[in-house]
């Protein structure tokens, strides 16, 4: 009797996606595939693992999670999503990615330290010139969001309307990697979830209404030229991140869907947050997914196609 294959999920305080989307995996699986919490303690050298594939919510906020992941992964076990390249991702590099599968981004530039990283010296910094605030400033013109060109959760974001909050608020950013990013004056957003690389689902979104109310209930219909734009921007995007599940953020001007935030891999999937028609949505995808995955294992990969959509786009 063959032995039933396990998809574990890693997570941490979520409540709501996790169990559904094990009870999903479970209701889907024949018996033949299960869903379960992965457990794990120490990490042992020669260790192997029992699951086919893990679905990875949380090692971004805990780094020994992030080593047990790319030992699995080393040992043949799936991983959504690849801790390798997640690792290695940006948002910053994100929009040269971007370019490359001819997605739009707002004008960005990346910003040295406002104060120097633990265990630095002056001295560390001999290769670093004065930045030239004005040629900065022109280049994106005001409003500018400042954000982290490392993580997430709209943490240390702020909007500049003139040069004054523009250096209060880089006063404030301590000794993280910033980035400046005009403000894209916006008729419409969507937040994207993707999945596997080939399903989407088109959320209306409003980053200006408190958190609680910016998935947008009972939305107008999607204009029918717009509907297949956002779709191929945001298939475009996963597919070259390699990830296979992520939310991509699109406002649109003037009829372009520029990319704003786009290097999701731990999305937002908590039901009383996206809503029951969403929380629905990417619960079944996901589960059909990840049984796709276990029945039909994809090659290991180390990142996702951009460096071939570099090449190209060269």
């Amino acid at each position: 009797m063959t032995s039933r294959k396990k998809i574990g999920l890693l997570f941490g305080m979520e409540d709501t996606f996790p169990w559904a989307l094990i009870r999903a995996i479970d209701e889907r699986g024949g018996g033949e595939i299960v869903g379960t919490p992965v457990e794990l303690s120490y990490l042992r050298d020669t260790q192997g693992f029992e699951y086919a594939l893990i679905v990875d919510r949380i090692s971004h906020e805990v780094p020994y999670y992030r080593t047990f992941l790319k030992s699995a992964a080393a040992r043949g076990v799936q991983i959504v999503n690849n801790p390798f390249w997640w690792s290695a991702d940006d948002k910053y590099f994100g929009n040269i990615v971007a370019a490359s599968v001819g997605v739009a981004t707002p004008r960005t530039v990346l910003l040295p330290h406002k104060q120097r990283p633990p265990n630095t010296e002056t001295t560390s910094f001999r290769n670093l010139q004065f930045v030239d605030w004005n040629e900065v400033f022109e280049y994106l013109r005001f409003p500018i969001f400042v954000k982290p060109a490392y993580g997430g959760g709209w943490k240390d974001v702020y909007k500049c309307d003139d040069v004054a909050e523009f250096f209060a608020a880089y006063d404030q950013t301590r000794d993280l990697t910033m980035m400046a990013q005009e403000a894209i004056d916006f008729s419409e957003y969507y937040r994207c979830y993707t999945v596997a690389r080939e399903r989407v689902h088109l959320m209306r979104y409003d980053p200006k209404a408190p958190h609680a109310e910016r998935y947008v209930r009972d939305p107008p219909p999607i204009e029918p030229w717009l509907e297949p734009l956002l779709r191929r921007d945001a298939l475009a995007l996963s597919e070259a991140l390699g990830y296979d599940m992520n939310t991509v953020e699109l406002a649109i001007r003037d009829g372009i869907p520029y990319a704003i935030d786009f290097t999701n891999p731990a999305p937002d999937a908590d039901l009383h947050s996206v809503g029951a028609e969403n929380f629905e949505w990417i619960v079944s995808n996901m589960a059909d997914a990840l049984l796709e995955l276990v029945r039909r294992p994809r090659p290991f990969e180390l990142t996702g196609v951009w460096p071939r959509a570099l090449q190209l786009a060269m």
